[in-house]
């Protein structure tokens, strides 16, 4: 009984977008593993970007960061 957690940040993915996640993660472990998928779970755990970090710093201040540099240098990041 496989179960398949995936975190994103919460930054607008659609409907859409997450049923694709779901179907392609249960896709490959029946190609990759031959579960049942009937008995594969996915989870999708959105996490705000204050609360995801890399680097040192969260998301959010990396991203303001960038968009400061971009402004700056006339969009051309």
């Amino acid at each position: 009984m496989p179960f398949i957690n995936i975190r994103i940040t919460r930054e607008g993915a659609t409907p859409e977008q997450k049923a694709e996640l779901i179907r392609g993660a249960t896709e490959l472990l029946v190609r990759v593993l031959n579960k049942n998928p009937a008995t594969t779970f996915v989870v999708i755990d959105e996490v705000e970007t204050d609360n995801w970090g890399v680097s040192g710093q969260s998301v959010t201040a990396l991203r303001r960061a960038a968009a400061a540099a971009a402004a700056s240098s006339g969009g051309k990041a």
